[in-house]
Parts: structure tokens; C-alpha cells; sequence
């Protein structure tokens, strides 16, 4: 951006007559920037103004270099006029005393400044050199035919071609240190105006060389602003229009379908007129037709302007159009693509109940029956219960794309966030490994603390690995597990919604933006027939729920909730074996366990607390009877204790747990509970 406000101020210690219709332009752009608040420079000049000025710069690189050095020009701070006159002064640049008293001292100060003063009035607008002008060098232009190598190279044949002209030969025009003579000119302007600026389409020798020196294909004309845009075709109301980036995507559309099409003038402007469209022809069908890569934010631009937009078939490479597909495919199929544009989704994810498919597709699950992909999940269970064995268990054979216990994986990465003790993790897996005799690939232990409570930082740095590893490893993560949920929000309240909330929030992100599921190791509370330790919100967040529980001989995860499969309620068996993967620095054997498989253990009851009082009053009655009784005499024996609907529900609720068996209208206890 430098050099290009020196390319535009180095004549200007020329001649008087330059000189005196600068000094205008110098005035408006130091005021106007002391005023900006990034959406204008210059005397009114938009970023795109500022783009066509600065492609006459030779250090020119690009559209958004110059648009994040935009960015910097502010109000508050940034660049501000000082700046300026400093930089064009570093490429010559100088006033003469007359001149510096008709700009005013406070706008020429010798040192480069940052707080400028906003301008009173709004200054004049800017002076283009004689024979500059949009009107100007469009009236010196000759009409365009269908032999311009451009129109040729876009297999452009029987566009309409009467708003379309060329630079002449021999004529003087010259952009970005190169003549113009031969380029195909584009108008930017509204309906009835005359061109209030012009896009230039040199020819192919002169285009490789902007390419050699990393300049765009398609030049602006300076200081002119790009205030409208180009149609192909004829615009008729109610009818589909496609906006398209550049002039042939537009010709592209305009073949397939013979409807009008717009040429933006660049990415940057699609929004800016697609809003314009939109306020002058309400009833028309927009639809936004981006290249490959800028989908999102046409999806965003649609729903911003109340638009339609349609996007590339997979496969095709970045960057490529709808004009690459119709010289490759054919128009017929570039028809058929611009028929399946549709609204952007609805935000906050609505969708309409006659939109679903009409064949329902099951969840996706990552362990059958156990976890779904993309979701999240909370296993817990008190100290030394065997939960994480078990869990790292179950996510090697995730890793491996192996069965577990008798039940089928969807292989994929791993990420183990060992947050509580990193080695022993690494000691469980050297078992495993040593036991199934085979290496485990893509897991991947995370051994350094993070935090999900106090700061965001981790959360990013969290999600930011798992894009990582993705692209080292060649493959999606599946399952991200957090061991354990206290050392993961260390400083957090557990009971408290207000802290355990926005940890909640942060593993929702993660799961959400990994798209990969989450499952959290916790501790069970103090009184384990209530659960899971901390605030119920967590229980609520998560899709699944496991419990370990640990019965002496027998260990057993029962699925306690499940929200989109039918397996709450299975229990599954397991044992922990002892197995030496080592020596320690004394000679003695280094030891832990592996799992392996076992029959669950019979249900047994939690305790009259988790069960309830009318079915805890139930358990002792039935305990003290040695023979099975009618459901009815139960129910009589509590009259004037309970009422009788509770006493059935509770029956109800035990025969479901196994607490007491249930035959032909006798119940009598189960071995268990007793």
C-alpha cells in the first residue's frame, strides 16, 4: 500500500496544473481518513476504490493485501493522515508553502500521527486526471465481437455482446504499468447510469505478464469507483438472477439458462450487491452462484439478503466455477446444478417436519449400541471401580476398528486427554498392547493439564490438535476422551450450574466443532445410589450415561441413559487381570491390569434412597415372606400407610430392576435383594 500512495502523489511535484488538481484529492483523502470508521477513505473512495489506486503500485501483490491494510485505517487509531503525507513524502512527495497553508498545518504534520481530528464537513469529492474518467474512456472505446480472445478462452459464443467494448489500438490507457490497448472492457453501472467505473480484461500476453509480476488478471480503472455491477441478459422480476464473481461465471449461467446474471466485480462485493438487487427488484429470485471454497460464506451472504445460492459437485479443485463445469460437462449440466438452488438452512438449525427424509436413518454409532458419532457421553464411577480400564478398553478397539465385547466399532482416532495421571495411561496401554499382542495405532495421549473451566485458550488448543492429528494421521478423529471431568475443570464448583454450565458449553463446542464424540470420565458422589457426583446438568447435557460399579468379584458399566439408542439398561460384565509389563529400579515386578470379558452381575438394589420409600417398605415386607403373595394383598397391607397406585408403581419399578420377580399377579424378592 506504500509504494501505491507514492505512485499516486510522485507526479505531483510536477507540474502547477497537476499539482493544484491533486491538492484537492490530498485534502479530501487526509480528512476523510481522520474520519473513517473502516467503511470509507478517501473523499467517499470505498476498499474497492482503494484496490483499483493501489493495483498502480509495482509492489501491487494483490486485492487482500491492500484489504487488510484498510483495516488499519480507523478513527481511534491506525493510520492516520501524518502517516500518509510521511509515507508519500518517503517517495517524494512534497508541498509547497502556498500549498501547505491552503491544506492547514493540522493536516500536514511533520511527524506521523495517529489521533486525527474527524472532519466538520464532508470533503469534496476527487478529481480524475483529463482523459480518465469512467465516461471518458468508455466513449474512446470500440464495441466488442465474439473473436476477443477472452470471449473465445470462456467458450463464450453468442453472448450478449452490445454493453461490452474494447480499448482501442494505439490508445494511451495505462493500469498498472501496462497498456490497456486490446483489453475487453466491462462497465460497473446501474441501470440508466453511465459507467461510474470499468474493469479491464487484457489480453493474454499482457495478462501473463500481471501474472509474472503477481498482479490480478482483471484491472480496475483508478480512482474510479466500483459503485454497481453487469448484466448479462435481461433482469425480469420474479425470475431467477445468478450473481456470480466474475464476468464468466456470468456468461456461464446466461447459456445454461438464458436468465440474467450479475458480475459482482469480486468476491468482496457480492454481498454489497446482492443487498442492492434486493432493495431494487424485491420480488426477484437471487441466487448466489460462489466458486469452489467461498460455499460457507455464500450460505451466510444468502441468509443475510434472503436469497438462494447453489454450490459446486464435490471433487472439483479449489477455486473452480460454474465456467470450468460448463466447458468440461457441458451447459445441460450446469443447468441441472443452477435448478438445485435452495435457501441457506434456517438458523439455530430449524428444519420442518415435511423436509425429513421419508426413510428414517438410524444414528450413527461408534460402538453398537454404546456411543453414537458426534455425540457426548459421561462414564463414571467410584474410585478403583475399574471405569478407566474399562473405557481405555473400549477406545483401543475403537482405535483398532475391532469387535468389544461381542459388539461392532467404527474405527477412527483417538484422542486421550489424560488429565489426571498421563502415566498411568500410558502403563494400561503397554498392557493392552503386550496382552493383545499387537500395537495400538491412532491413539493419541494428551499428557499436558487442561482447562475447560476458567479459560477458552485450552478449549481452542483442544480442538485445534484434533485438526492436527487429523491431517498428520490421514483420517477423522471419532472419540475424544476427557479423563477426568474434576481435573479437566479444576476451580470449578461442581454443584454449581453456573460453573459446571459453562464447562458443559466448552465440551459441547469441542464435540460440535471436532465432530467427534466426547466422553467424559467422572466420579460417582458420596452416596452412590444418587449417581454421578455434582450439579444434574451434566447428566442432562450428556446422550449416554454409564455407571461402573465394582461387586468384589464382578465389575459391571450399566448404560443408565441413552437418548437415541434402545440400550438403556444393558449391563455389561467384565473383570480387571492382573498382568507384569516390567521390572521397577528395585527388581520387583511392575504390574497392572488388562480387561476382559465376564458375565454382568444380577441386578441388585441401590438402597431404599435410590429406589424410594414406598419401594424400600415393599423389599422388607416381600424380604420376610418366604412364598410369593398376590399383588393385591401387597397393596392391602400398606392401606393407611400408601396409596395403592403408589404401592403398584413401586412394584412396577422393582420387578423392571429385578428386585422382585413377578408371576401370574404373585411377586415374591429376588435373590439379590436380599
Amino acid at each position: 500500500m506504500g509504494e501505491a500512495v507514492g505512485r499516486g502523489t510522485e507526479n505531483l511535484s510536477g507540474t502547477t496544473e497537476y499539482r493544484a488538481k491533486n491538492l484537492d484529492w490530498w485534502r479530501s483523502l487526509v480528512d476523510q481518513v481522520a474520519g473513517s470508521d473502516r467503511a470509507a477513505i478517501a473523499a467517499g473512495l470505498s476498499i474497492d476504490d482503494l484496490v483499483g489506486w493501489s493495483a498502480t503500485a509495482s509492489n501491487y501483490k494483490g486485492e487482500s493485501d491492500v484489504r487488510s491494510a484498510f483495516r488499519t485505517i480507523t478513527k481511534d487509531g491506525g493510520t492516520g493522515p501524518g502517516t500518509l503525507f510521511a509515507i508519500a513524502r518517503d517517495h517524494g512527495f512534497s508541498l509547497s508553502s502556498a500549498e501547505r497553508g491552503a491544506m492547514g498545518r493540522s493536516a500536514l504534520p511533520e511527524a506521523r500521527q495517529t489521533s486525527p481530528v474527524a472532519p466538520k464537513t464532508k470533503p469534496p469529492a476527487s478529481k480524475p486526471a483529463t482523459g480518465m474518467r469512467a465516461d471518458e474512456v468508455w466513449s474512446r472505446c470500440k464495441p466488442a465481437t465474439h473473436a476477443h480472445p477472452y470471449i473465445a478462452e470462456k467458450q463464450a459464443a453468442g453472448v450478449p455482446l452490445e454493453h461490452l467494448r474494447v480499448v482501442p489500438a494505439g490508445d494511451p490507457l495505462t493500469v498498472a504499468g501496462e497498456r490497456m490497448a486490446g483489453a475487453l472492457v466491462v462497465p460497473v453501472q446501474r441501470p440508466g447510469d453511465m459507467p461510474a467505473s470499468l474493469q479491464f480484461i487484457p489480453p493474454p500476453d499482457v495478462a501473463a505478464r500481471l501474472k509474472a509480476k503477481e498482479k490480478p488478471g482483471k484491472l480496475n480503472l483508478p480512482g474510479a469507483r466500483m459503485d454497481g455491477w453487469f448484466v448479462v441478459g435481461e433482469l425480469v422480476p420474479a425470475e431467477p438472477v445468478y450473481l456470480c464473481e466474475g464476468i464468466g461465471q456470468a456468461w456461464a449461467c446466461w447459456q445454461a439458462t438464458g436468465r440474467a446474471s450479475v458480475v459482482a466485480f469480486g468476491w468482496g462485493r457480492v454481498k454489497t450487491v446482492a443487498e442492492a438487487l434486493r432493495q431494487q427488484y424485491p420480488a426477484a429470485r437471487l441466487v448466489l452462484v460462489p466458486d469452489v471454497g467461498k460455499e460457507k460464506d455464500a450460505a451466510k451472504i444468502a441468509a443475510a439478503v434472503r436469497c438462494e445460492f447453489v454450490a459446486m459437485p464435490e471433487g472439483w479443485p479449489q477455486n473452480s466455477d460454474v465456467n470450468d463445469m460448463a466447458k468440461q460437462e457441458g451447459h445441460d449440466v450446469l443447468a441441472d446444478l443452477l435448478g438445485t438452488a435452495k435457501p441457506p438452512p434456517l438458523p439455530l438449525g430449524t428444519v420442518f417436519a415435511d423436509e425429513l427424509a421419508a426413510a428414517y436413518e438410524p444414528p450413527d454409532e461408534l460402538v453398537q449400541g454404546i456411543l453414537t458419532a458426534g455425540a457426548g457421553s459421561m462414564l463414571y464411577g467410584d474410585s478403583n471401580s475399574g471405569k478407566t480400564f474399562f473405557t481405555i478398553d473400549m477406545a483401543c478397539a475403537v482405535a483398532r476398528g475391532v469387535p468389544w465385547m461381542g459388539r461392532k466399532t467404527e474405527q477412527g482416532l483417538v484422542v486421550y486427554v489424560a488429565a489426571e495421571s498421563p502415566a498411568s495411561v500410558r502403563s494400561r496401554l503397554h498392557a493392552y498392547q503386550q496382552h493383545h499382542q499387537c500395537r495400538v495405532p491412532n491413539f493419541a495421549i494428551v499428557q499436558s493439564p487442561l482447562d475447560l473451566f476458567s479459560s477458552n485458550t485450552d478449549t481452542e488448543a483442544l480442538i485445534a490438535l484434533v485438526k492436527l492429528v487429523e491431517r498428520q494421521k490421514g483420517q477423522k478423529v471419532r472419540l475424544i476422551v476427557g479423563d477426568t471431568l474434576a481435573r479437566l475443570s479444576a476451580g470449578a464448583n461442581e454443584n454449581s450450574g453456573e460453573d459446571m454450565g459453562l464447562v458443559v458449553q466448552r465440551f459441547d463446542r469441542i464435540r460440535a466443532e471436532c465432530n467427534a464424540h466426547f466422553l467424559m470420565i467422572h466420579h460417582s458422589g458420596k452416596a452412590a445410589a444418587n449417581g454421578a457426583r455434582g450439579w444434574s446438568g451434566i447428566r442432562a447435557a450428556m446422550d449416554t450415561e454409564i455407571e461402573v460399579t465394582d461387586r468384589g468379584a464382578s465389575r459391571c458399566a450399566e448404560v443408565t441413559k441413552q437418548r437415541d439408542l434402545s440400550s438403556k439398561g444393558e449391563r455389561i460384565g467384565f473383570t480387571l487381570e492382573r498382568i507384569e509389563i516390567g521390572f521397577t529400579k528395585w527388581g520387583e515386578p511392575a504390574t497392572t491390569c488388562i480387561v476382559l470379558p465376564a458375565d454382568a452381575p444380577e441386578m441388585a438394589v441401590k438402597g431404599k434412597q435410590r429406589m424410594g420409600e414406598v419401594g424400600g417398605a415393599v423389599v422388607e415386607f416381600l424380604a420376610q415372606r418366604k412364598v410369593g403373595i398376590r399383588k393385591a394383598e401387597v397393596a392391602k397391607h400398606f392401606e393407611g400407610r400408601y396409596e395403592r397406585s403408589n404401592v403398584y408403581r413401586a412394584i412396577r419399578s422393582l420387578v423392571a430392576a429385578q428386585a422382585i420377580h413377578e408371576a401370574a399377579g404373585m411377586v415374591c424378592i429376588a435373590a439379590a435383594a436380599k
